[in-house]
């Protein structure tokens, strides 16, 4: 009797890290890390200066004192301050993460699916009309042959 080895650990693992989607995940881990700087840089570079325009340029330092004496900062503050200007820094952040990734990833490829759905649609749909098309014509091959053999039947 031949027995069926079961799949080790490590072929299991390898399976496990050739799928498609742990690929895709980790190249997206890598790119998302990469464009977090970039972003980042925009924020600091572009977005800190047009609200500097207005106030100071870094946005943590818009707080609001919630219970005084708000004095110093770090390990020697005291009071109790809310940082309203770190969480509008991280929100401008994500709002313009999420702009980027959607609008130079998301709906580009949404497009070109669309079309590539479309494309197959059509050529499903003009496959289909061949098929109707063929079937048509051999229906009326086999009526022809019937009505061949019918006459000669009756010939005989």
């Amino acid at each position: 009797m031949s027995e069926k080895k079961e799949p080790g650990i490590w072929e299991g693992f390898k399976a496990f890290l050739m799928r498609g989607n742990v690929v895709d995940l980790a190249v997206a881990v890598v790119i998302g890390a990469a464009f977090t700087n970039i972003v980042n840089s925009v924020v600091k570079g572009v977005v800190n200066p047009l609200v500097g325009a207005v106030g100071t340029k870094n946005l943590d330092h818009y707080t609001y004192c919630l219970k005084d004496p708000c004095t110093g900062s770090g390990d020697t503050a005291t009071g109790i301050r809310i940082l309203w200007g770190s969480v509008l820094g991280a929100t401008l952040s994500f709002v313009i993460t999420a702009a980027v990734v959607y609008f130079l990833m998301v709906l580009p490829m949404a497009k070109y699916l669309s079309r590539l759905e479309a494309r197959r649609k059509a050529k499903e749909g003009a496959q289909e009309v061949i098929e109707v098309t063929e079937l048509e014509v051999l229906k009326e091959i086999r009526d022809a042959l019937v009505a061949q053999r019918a006459s000669a039947h009756r010939r005989e």
